[in-house]
């Protein structure tokens, strides 16, 4: 899945070079790859990405629950 995701990764920088380039030299289809290329970072990139890093539930040790707040609250009071 990490070689996947820096393949897609790679691709997506090349598009937006290429787009770049594009409207550099005025080309006519430059804000249609530009735009498309948008796009699938949006949509293909980012979705799979945020899969692929929230899998294994690493996440939860940064989601404040009232039992993270009591304990943080019992520890302020102690010192």
């Amino acid at each position: 899945m990490k070689k996947v995701l820096i393949v897609l990764f790679i691709v997506f920088l090349v598009w937006m070079a290429i787009g770049g380039y594009l409207i550099n030299n005025e080309h006519e289809k430059a804000k249609i790859v530009m735009g498309l290329g948008v796009l699938y970072l949006s949509f293909i990139f980012m979705p799979i990405f945020i899969y692929y890093r929230y899998k294994d539930g690493k996440y939860k040790k940064y989601i404040i629950n009232d039992d993270k707040l009591r304990n943080a609250f019992r520890q302020q009071g102690k010192g």
